[in-house]
């Protein structure tokens, strides 16, 4: 792993396309690496979610190219490697899953449902809504709640249309979130230890309830599609 830190600290340094033209039998040899550490994730993941078992790294991983149509950021690589690993589809898909981010300094374990469409986010929410015991058991779990940060990304600032305006406050700003998505912060040290795949699978295990539970939702959802 500290092949993979070096070459994205480098390259955050030099980003621009000649150093990453001088230095790309380097990043194809990180590449083959990051595609079978991707896949011994998928591979132990799936002996607890089923829902996984099958996919290949390949369509996990997302490019390191940027897309800078429409950005004022016109570096045209990323810093870090990222792999979204949820069934149907794996980077591409609707479902909750389980997101692996290595960045010097910046490095996470995430998962959940992120953007997903505005009509997916009003079923969310009414689910969440009508069960929203059984939600708060998977977020107020003590080994969940140690491990990750609380529901991440926008929030509206008004209570959405159709729910009573004199929720308690941890219901209503759960009711708030257009994404249902959590996520722990790693030290570069936590990959650099011989056991660190082992590690995260069982960050990703204590994250599957709430995988698990949206998954019902959205599968309901695509199922009547």
């Amino acid at each position: 792993m500290e092949q993979f830190f070096e070459f994205l600290k480098e390259l955050k340094e030099n980003n621009n396309r000649e150093w990453f033209k001088a230095n790309k039998s380097r990043y194809d040899e990180l590449a083959k690496k990051y595609i079978a550490i991707v896949q011994q994730l998928i591979d132990k993941i799936s002996v607890f979610d089923r829902e996984i078992a099958g996919l290949e790294a390949k369509n996990c991983i997302f490019r390191i190219y940027r897309d800078i149509r429409f950005s004022t950021d016109k570096s045209p690589y990323k810093s870090h490697l990222g792999a979204f690993m949820a069934g149907r589809g794996g980077r591409a898909s609707a479902y909750g899953g389980y997101y692996f981010h290595i960045e010097p300094g910046n490095s996470i374990l995430s998962g959940g449902s992120w953007c997903p469409t505005p009509q997916m986010v009003k079923q969310l929410r009414k689910d969440i809504y009508d069960n929203m015991d059984d939600f708060l058991a998977i977020m107020e779990d003590k080994k969940f709640k140690k491990l990750y940060n609380g529901l991440d990304g926008e929030v509206l600032k008004k209570m959405p249309e159709g729910f009573p305006k004199d929720l308690p406050d941890k219901v209503a700003d759960i009711l708030k979130h257009k994404n249902f998505f959590v996520y722990c912060d790693k030290p570069d040290s936590f990959f650099k230890a011989s056991d660190w795949i082992d590690k995260a699978v069982e960050d990703f295990r204590i994250l599957y309830p709430f995988n698990q539970f949206l998954n019902y939702t959205i599968g309901e959802f695509y199922g009547k599609a």
